[in-house]
């Protein structure tokens, strides 16, 4: 259940989603994609983006408390990651222009800026993806919300 960047980066890294479910960063998967009335999807996205940053400072970025009501609400909830916040830590080499997603179909060729805008679903109804994970990529204009780059088993920088 782990994933892992590696290629052209400086410092291969190794996600774990299981654990994402306690981490602050995340975010529920109708709200990624949910525009309302007088706002744009660039400014909302944005909005998503800065709270992110936002919360990718704070030590660690997880919740120090989880409420009866939170934890219910977890268990139900489907739940997206930024990838930006682990792709900048990857550090891609300034000559790397595509990912190739590594999936139990196959691989699929995005671009880097594709991906460093994408969101990873890792819990689907509060549950981790056990039958075609550990992640589906989503990009972040939602063109393939309801068909995901799924089974994602490692992500390739070249």
């Amino acid at each position: 259940m782990i994933v892992q960047i590696q290629g052209n980066v400086g410092f291969p890294i190794t996600l774990d989603p299981t654990v994402w479910i306690f981490d602050d960063r995340k975010i529920e998967l109708n709200e990624a994609f949910d525009v309302s009335g007088d706002e744009d999807s660039e400014s909302h996205q944005q909005q998503v983006w800065d709270r992110n940053e936002y919360q990718q400072k704070l030590r660690p970025p997880v919740n120090q408390s989880v409420t009866r009501y939170n934890r219910k609400k977890v268990l139900e909830n489907s739940y997206v990651m930024p990838l930006h916040h682990f792709l900048k830590n990857s550090e891609p080499s300034g000559d790397a222009k595509e990912a190739i997603l590594h999936t139990t179909d196959g691989d699929e060729t995005i671009s880097l800026n594709q991906l460093e805008q994408s969101y990873l679903l890792f819990a689907l109804n509060g549950k981790p993806l056990t039958e075609d994970g550990p992640i589906h990529v989503i990009l972040n204009d939602g063109s393939n919300k309801n068909a995901p780059y799924r089974g994602v088993e490692k992500i390739s920088i070249v």
